[in-house]
Protein backbone atom coordinates (compact mmCIF):
# COMPACT_ATOMS: atom_id res chain seq x y z
CA UNK A 1 0.00 0.00 0.00
CA UNK A 2 1.04 3.44 -1.03
CA UNK A 3 0.68 5.25 2.53
CA UNK A 4 3.37 3.12 3.73
CA UNK A 5 6.15 3.61 1.55
CA UNK A 6 9.29 5.43 2.76
CA UNK A 7 7.36 4.99 5.76
CA UNK A 8 8.72 3.97 9.32
CA UNK A 9 6.54 1.34 11.16
CA UNK A 10 7.74 0.57 15.10
CA UNK A 11 6.15 -2.72 16.79
CA UNK A 12 6.03 -2.59 20.60
CA UNK A 13 5.81 -5.88 21.77
CA UNK A 14 7.72 -6.93 18.15
CA UNK A 15 8.56 -10.54 19.59
CA UNK A 16 5.22 -12.41 20.32
CA UNK A 17 3.02 -13.91 18.60
CA UNK A 18 1.07 -11.15 16.75
CA UNK A 19 4.45 -9.02 16.52
CA UNK A 20 5.94 -11.80 14.59
CA UNK A 21 2.53 -11.86 12.50
CA UNK A 22 2.85 -8.47 11.79
CA UNK A 23 6.33 -8.19 10.52
CA UNK A 24 5.73 -10.86 8.39
CA UNK A 25 3.32 -9.11 6.73
CA UNK A 26 4.77 -5.84 6.21
CA UNK A 27 7.76 -7.11 6.01
CA UNK A 28 6.31 -6.60 1.86
CA UNK A 29 6.09 -3.38 1.98
CA UNK A 30 8.06 -0.59 0.52
CA UNK A 31 9.03 0.58 4.62
CA UNK A 32 11.76 2.59 5.25
CA UNK A 33 12.35 1.29 8.22
CA UNK A 34 10.55 -1.61 10.80
CA UNK A 35 11.66 -1.34 14.39
CA UNK A 36 11.23 -4.22 17.02
CA UNK A 37 10.63 -3.07 20.45
CA UNK A 38 10.82 -5.44 23.36
CA UNK A 39 12.43 -6.59 26.46
CA UNK A 40 12.88 -9.92 25.34
CA UNK A 41 16.98 -10.20 24.13
CA UNK A 42 16.82 -13.31 23.21
CA UNK A 43 14.03 -13.45 20.76
CA UNK A 44 15.31 -10.63 19.59
CA UNK A 45 18.51 -12.23 18.25
CA UNK A 46 16.29 -15.27 16.71
CA UNK A 47 14.73 -12.87 15.07
CA UNK A 48 17.58 -10.96 13.19
CA UNK A 49 19.22 -14.49 12.65
CA UNK A 50 15.86 -15.40 11.11
CA UNK A 51 15.30 -12.43 8.36
CA UNK A 52 18.58 -11.41 8.36
CA UNK A 53 17.47 -8.27 6.81
CA UNK A 54 18.56 -4.37 7.76
CA UNK A 55 14.95 -3.06 7.04
CA UNK A 56 14.62 -4.32 10.79
CA UNK A 57 16.11 -2.52 13.53
CA UNK A 58 15.82 -3.80 17.10
CA UNK A 59 15.51 -1.84 19.93
CA UNK A 60 15.88 -3.41 24.06
CA UNK A 61 13.63 -2.10 26.33
CA UNK A 62 10.49 -1.77 28.51
CA UNK A 63 7.68 -0.37 27.91
CA UNK A 64 7.14 0.76 31.88
CA UNK A 65 10.21 2.55 31.43
CA UNK A 66 9.23 5.82 29.64
CA UNK A 67 12.28 6.91 28.52
CA UNK A 68 13.43 3.38 26.78
CA UNK A 69 10.59 4.71 24.41
CA UNK A 70 12.13 7.34 23.25
CA UNK A 71 15.04 6.87 20.68
CA UNK A 72 12.99 3.33 19.19
CA UNK A 73 10.02 6.72 18.49
CA UNK A 74 12.10 9.09 16.51
CA UNK A 75 10.73 9.61 13.33
CA UNK A 76 8.27 7.01 13.73
CA UNK A 77 4.79 7.20 11.51
CA UNK A 78 2.90 4.67 12.57
CA UNK A 79 2.95 2.27 15.71
CA UNK A 80 1.23 -1.11 16.51
CA UNK A 81 1.16 -1.67 20.40
CA UNK A 82 1.21 -5.46 21.29
CA UNK A 83 3.36 -5.65 24.12
CA UNK A 84 1.26 -6.45 27.23
CA UNK A 85 0.78 -9.57 30.29
CA UNK A 86 -1.39 -11.65 28.98
CA UNK A 87 -1.78 -14.63 30.65
CA UNK A 88 -4.99 -14.28 33.06
CA UNK A 89 -3.84 -16.66 36.12
CA UNK A 90 -0.93 -14.75 36.11
CA UNK A 91 -2.29 -11.59 36.35
CA UNK A 92 -4.68 -12.98 38.87
CA UNK A 93 -1.71 -13.44 41.23
CA UNK A 94 0.19 -10.91 40.29
CA UNK A 95 -2.87 -7.84 39.41
CA UNK A 96 -0.14 -4.84 40.10
CA UNK A 97 2.42 -5.54 37.62
CA UNK A 98 -0.31 -6.23 34.92
CA UNK A 99 -1.07 -2.61 35.59
CA UNK A 100 2.06 -1.60 35.15
CA UNK A 101 2.40 -3.64 31.76
CA UNK A 102 -1.09 -3.10 30.24
CA UNK A 103 -1.98 -0.04 31.54
CA UNK A 104 1.29 2.20 32.59
CA UNK A 105 3.00 0.80 30.12
CA UNK A 106 0.13 1.92 27.56
CA UNK A 107 -0.14 5.10 28.46
CA UNK A 108 3.89 5.61 28.07
CA UNK A 109 3.87 4.01 24.57
CA UNK A 110 0.54 6.48 23.85
CA UNK A 111 2.61 9.85 25.30
CA UNK A 112 5.61 9.02 23.37
CA UNK A 113 4.11 8.76 20.61
CA UNK A 114 2.18 12.23 20.75
CA UNK A 115 5.75 13.64 21.72
CA UNK A 116 7.08 12.27 19.09
CA UNK A 117 4.23 13.23 16.18
CA UNK A 118 3.63 9.84 15.09
CA UNK A 119 0.65 9.81 12.82
CA UNK A 120 -1.32 6.69 13.58
CA UNK A 121 -1.28 4.41 16.40
CA UNK A 122 -2.88 1.26 16.67
CA UNK A 123 -3.26 -0.73 20.16
CA UNK A 124 -3.92 -4.39 20.74
CA UNK A 125 -6.80 -5.23 23.04
CA UNK A 126 -9.27 -8.74 23.78
CA UNK A 127 -12.11 -10.08 24.32
CA UNK A 128 -11.34 -10.02 27.67
CA UNK A 129 -11.61 -6.26 28.41
CA UNK A 130 -15.70 -6.20 27.53
CA UNK A 131 -17.80 -7.08 30.82
CA UNK A 132 -14.29 -7.39 32.50
CA UNK A 133 -14.56 -10.15 35.26
CA UNK A 134 -10.72 -10.94 35.79
CA UNK A 135 -7.49 -8.63 36.02
CA UNK A 136 -6.07 -8.98 32.71
CA UNK A 137 -9.24 -8.07 31.37
CA UNK A 138 -9.48 -5.11 33.69
CA UNK A 139 -6.63 -4.05 32.44
CA UNK A 140 -6.88 -3.89 28.92
CA UNK A 141 -10.64 -2.16 29.23
CA UNK A 142 -8.55 0.70 30.53
CA UNK A 143 -5.87 0.63 28.08
CA UNK A 144 -8.85 1.07 25.31
CA UNK A 145 -10.31 4.00 27.94
CA UNK A 146 -6.98 5.79 27.71
CA UNK A 147 -6.33 5.11 24.37
CA UNK A 148 -10.38 6.94 23.50
CA UNK A 149 -9.39 9.47 26.11
CA UNK A 150 -5.98 10.61 24.11
CA UNK A 151 -8.10 10.27 20.91
CA UNK A 152 -10.57 13.51 22.05
CA UNK A 153 -7.25 15.67 22.70
CA UNK A 154 -5.01 14.34 19.80
CA UNK A 155 -3.64 16.52 17.09
CA UNK A 156 -1.32 15.41 15.27
CA UNK A 157 -1.38 11.35 16.28
CA UNK A 158 -4.68 9.57 15.54
CA UNK A 159 -5.39 6.17 17.80
CA UNK A 160 -7.55 3.40 17.21
CA UNK A 161 -7.82 -0.35 18.74
CA UNK A 162 -8.35 -3.89 17.20
CA UNK A 163 -9.93 -6.11 19.68
CA UNK A 164 -9.18 -9.67 19.17
CA UNK A 165 -10.94 -13.40 20.20
CA UNK A 166 -9.02 -16.25 20.56
CA UNK A 167 -5.91 -16.31 17.86
CA UNK A 168 -5.04 -19.64 16.82
CA UNK A 169 -1.52 -20.93 17.00
CA UNK A 170 -0.10 -17.71 19.33
CA UNK A 171 1.35 -18.19 21.85
CA UNK A 172 -0.35 -19.02 25.28
CA UNK A 173 -3.59 -20.95 23.39
CA UNK A 174 -5.24 -24.16 25.11
CA UNK A 175 -4.11 -25.33 21.74
CA UNK A 176 -0.78 -26.35 22.48
CA UNK A 177 -1.47 -27.86 25.89
CA UNK A 178 -3.99 -30.40 24.16
CA UNK A 179 -1.49 -30.99 21.57
CA UNK A 180 1.07 -31.72 24.29
CA UNK A 181 -1.57 -33.87 26.07
CA UNK A 182 -2.51 -36.27 22.96
CA UNK A 183 1.32 -36.48 22.66
CA UNK A 184 2.15 -37.87 25.73
CA UNK A 185 -0.82 -40.03 25.89
CA UNK A 186 -2.01 -38.20 28.68
CA UNK A 187 -5.56 -37.26 29.47
CA UNK A 188 -7.07 -33.94 27.99
CA UNK A 189 -8.09 -31.44 30.73
CA UNK A 190 -11.12 -29.33 29.74
CA UNK A 191 -12.04 -27.09 32.34
CA UNK A 192 -16.29 -26.63 31.06
CA UNK A 193 -17.21 -28.16 27.71
CA UNK A 194 -20.09 -26.12 27.07
CA UNK A 195 -17.04 -23.07 27.29
CA UNK A 196 -17.13 -21.05 23.97
CA UNK A 197 -14.17 -19.30 22.36
CA UNK A 198 -13.76 -17.10 19.18
CA UNK A 199 -11.76 -18.42 16.55
CA UNK A 200 -9.43 -16.00 14.56
CA UNK A 201 -6.17 -16.77 12.59
CA UNK A 202 -3.30 -14.72 13.12
CA UNK A 203 -3.22 -13.86 9.07
CA UNK A 204 -7.08 -12.37 10.16
CA UNK A 205 -5.56 -10.81 13.41
CA UNK A 206 -3.05 -8.53 11.08
CA UNK A 207 -5.71 -8.23 8.22
CA UNK A 208 -7.64 -6.05 10.97
CA UNK A 209 -4.63 -4.44 12.24
CA UNK A 210 -4.41 -3.38 8.01
CA UNK A 211 -7.85 -2.08 8.15
CA UNK A 212 -7.29 -0.06 11.25
CA UNK A 213 -4.19 1.11 9.72
CA UNK A 214 -5.68 2.37 6.67
CA UNK A 215 -9.37 3.31 7.63
CA UNK A 216 -8.71 4.39 11.34
CA UNK A 217 -10.62 7.27 12.83
CA UNK A 218 -9.85 9.11 16.12
CA UNK A 219 -10.85 6.49 18.87
CA UNK A 220 -12.28 3.45 16.37
CA UNK A 221 -12.16 -0.13 18.20
CA UNK A 222 -12.38 -2.46 15.38
CA UNK A 223 -13.58 -5.76 16.03
CA UNK A 224 -13.10 -8.95 13.89
CA UNK A 225 -16.34 -11.08 13.29
CA UNK A 226 -15.59 -14.51 13.75
CA UNK A 227 -17.26 -18.11 14.34
CA UNK A 228 -16.50 -19.93 17.64
CA UNK A 229 -16.35 -23.50 19.14
CA UNK A 230 -16.85 -24.92 22.11
CA UNK A 231 -13.60 -26.32 24.11
CA UNK A 232 -15.36 -29.80 24.05
CA UNK A 233 -15.45 -29.99 20.19
CA UNK A 234 -11.86 -28.30 19.86
CA UNK A 235 -10.67 -31.33 21.78
CA UNK A 236 -12.37 -34.16 19.77
CA UNK A 237 -11.16 -32.48 16.59
CA UNK A 238 -7.62 -32.88 17.81
CA UNK A 239 -8.41 -36.28 18.71
CA UNK A 240 -9.47 -36.76 15.47
CA UNK A 241 -6.39 -35.30 13.52
CA UNK A 242 -3.67 -36.79 15.60
CA UNK A 243 -5.88 -40.53 15.68
CA UNK A 244 -6.22 -40.55 19.50
CA UNK A 245 -8.08 -41.89 22.07
CA UNK A 246 -6.89 -40.10 24.88
CA UNK A 247 -9.60 -39.46 27.52
CA UNK A 248 -11.49 -36.09 27.71
CA UNK A 249 -11.05 -35.26 31.61
CA UNK A 250 -13.41 -32.17 33.09
CA UNK A 251 -11.01 -30.20 35.56
CA UNK A 252 -13.46 -26.90 35.95
CA UNK A 253 -12.72 -23.52 35.61
CA UNK A 254 -9.62 -21.61 36.46
CA UNK A 255 -8.91 -18.62 38.17
CA UNK A 256 -11.34 -16.01 36.85
CA UNK A 257 -12.63 -17.76 33.56
CA UNK A 258 -15.57 -17.17 31.16
CA UNK A 259 -17.87 -19.83 29.95
CA UNK A 260 -18.55 -16.92 27.09
CA UNK A 261 -16.19 -14.33 25.50
CA UNK A 262 -18.10 -10.78 24.59
CA UNK A 263 -16.20 -8.88 21.55
CA UNK A 264 -18.95 -5.93 21.62
CA UNK A 265 -21.31 -4.92 24.63
CA UNK A 266 -24.73 -4.10 24.24
CA UNK A 267 -23.54 -0.11 24.53
CA UNK A 268 -20.98 -0.29 22.11
CA UNK A 269 -23.77 -2.19 19.66
CA UNK A 270 -25.95 0.92 19.58
CA UNK A 271 -23.29 2.61 17.88
CA UNK A 272 -21.48 0.08 15.84
CA UNK A 273 -21.22 0.02 12.39
CA UNK A 274 -20.98 -2.90 10.47
CA UNK A 275 -18.42 -3.09 7.29
CA UNK A 276 -18.79 -6.69 6.32
CA UNK A 277 -16.06 -8.38 7.88
CA UNK A 278 -15.51 -6.11 10.93
CA UNK A 279 -17.37 -4.35 12.85
CA UNK A 280 -15.93 -0.62 13.96
CA UNK A 281 -17.34 1.21 17.66
CA UNK A 282 -16.63 4.66 17.02
CA UNK A 283 -15.35 6.93 20.00
CA UNK A 284 -18.03 8.29 22.30
CA UNK A 285 -17.20 11.84 21.23
CA UNK A 286 -19.48 13.22 24.32
CA UNK A 287 -17.90 15.38 27.20
CA UNK A 288 -18.40 15.69 30.63
CA UNK A 289 -21.59 17.91 30.25
CA UNK A 290 -23.80 15.14 28.68
CA UNK A 291 -27.02 14.49 29.48
CA UNK A 292 -27.98 11.34 27.53
CA UNK A 293 -28.72 8.01 29.52
CA UNK A 294 -28.60 10.13 32.85
CA UNK A 295 -31.48 12.66 32.12
CA UNK A 296 -32.98 11.09 28.76
CA UNK A 297 -31.81 7.83 28.32
CA UNK A 298 -32.64 5.34 25.68
CA UNK A 299 -34.39 2.19 24.51
CA UNK A 300 -32.31 1.05 22.26
CA UNK A 301 -30.25 -0.10 25.49
CA UNK A 302 -33.29 -2.91 26.20
CA UNK A 303 -33.50 -3.85 22.64
CA UNK A 304 -29.47 -4.34 21.69
CA UNK A 305 -27.56 -7.75 21.78
CA UNK A 306 -23.83 -8.31 22.61
CA UNK A 307 -22.18 -9.97 20.04
CA UNK A 308 -20.62 -12.91 21.93
CA UNK A 309 -18.93 -16.05 21.37
CA UNK A 310 -22.77 -18.13 22.42
CA UNK A 311 -24.17 -16.15 19.62
CA UNK A 312 -22.41 -15.79 16.54
CA UNK A 313 -21.77 -18.88 14.04
CA UNK A 314 -20.75 -22.35 15.76
CA UNK A 315 -17.53 -24.29 14.02
CA UNK A 316 -18.24 -27.91 13.17
CA UNK A 317 -15.80 -30.26 14.55
CA UNK A 318 -14.70 -31.01 10.61
CA UNK A 319 -14.58 -27.14 10.23
CA UNK A 320 -12.32 -26.69 13.47
CA UNK A 321 -10.10 -29.48 12.25
CA UNK A 322 -9.81 -27.63 9.00
CA UNK A 323 -8.66 -24.58 10.54
CA UNK A 324 -6.04 -26.21 12.47
CA UNK A 325 -5.02 -27.72 9.60
CA UNK A 326 -4.68 -24.38 7.57
CA UNK A 327 -2.95 -22.45 10.20
CA UNK A 328 -0.37 -24.94 10.96
CA UNK A 329 -1.15 -25.49 14.46
CA UNK A 330 -0.20 -29.35 14.63
CA UNK A 331 2.96 -30.73 15.42
CA UNK A 332 5.04 -32.59 12.56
Amino acid sequence: MKIFNNKILLIVGGTGSFGNAVLNHFINYKLKEIRIFSRDEKKQEDMRRKYNNPKIKFYIGDVRDYQSLNTPMKNVDYVFHAAALKQVPSCEFFPMEAVKTNIIGANNVLECAIENNVRKVIVLSTDKAVNPINTMGMTKAVMERIMVSKSRDSINTVFCGTRYGNVLASRGSVIPLFIEQIISKNPITITNPEMTRFAMTLEESVKLVVYAMTHGKQGDIFVQKAPAFTIKDLAIALKELYNSDAKIVYIGSRHAEKLYETLINKEEMIRVKDKKDFYIIPSDARDLNYGFYINNGSKKLTISNEYNSHNTKKLSIQEIKDILIKTGCLND
